[in-house]
């Protein structure tokens, strides 16, 4: 998950006008993460100060993927797609050269 994560990182570097949020599994437990400019966050927990840091560990599995545009609000996001499955990340990232 960790090289999935740094090139959804690469992607969102390349393009900024978009906001990627994955969701994942980690163990029994569901994490959400946003992705804008190259940073990544966790959205329901606490994320390292550290940037070489993960913010998820390699063991997570990537369940989907949304991108939005930016800037993001969460009260009317814009979707550009939902619910990307990994097969579909991987997609979008090879065709953008992540």
């Amino acid at each position: 998950m960790v090289e999935v994560l740094g090139r959804l990182e690469q992607y969102s570097r390349r393009f900024p006008q978009e906001v990627l949020v994955l969701e994942a599994q980690v163990g029994d437990q569901q994490e959400q993460v946003m992705i804008f400019k190259g940073i990544s966050s966790l959205l329901l927990g606490a994320t390292a100060f550290d940037p070489d840091v993960p913010v998820l560990p390699d063991a997570a599995v990537l369940v989907s993927l949304d991108r939005l545009r930016s800037p993001y609000t969460p009260q009317q996001p814009q979707y550009l797609a939902q619910g990307l499955t990994p097969d579909a990340v991987e997609t979008l990232l090879t065709a953008a050269g992540c």
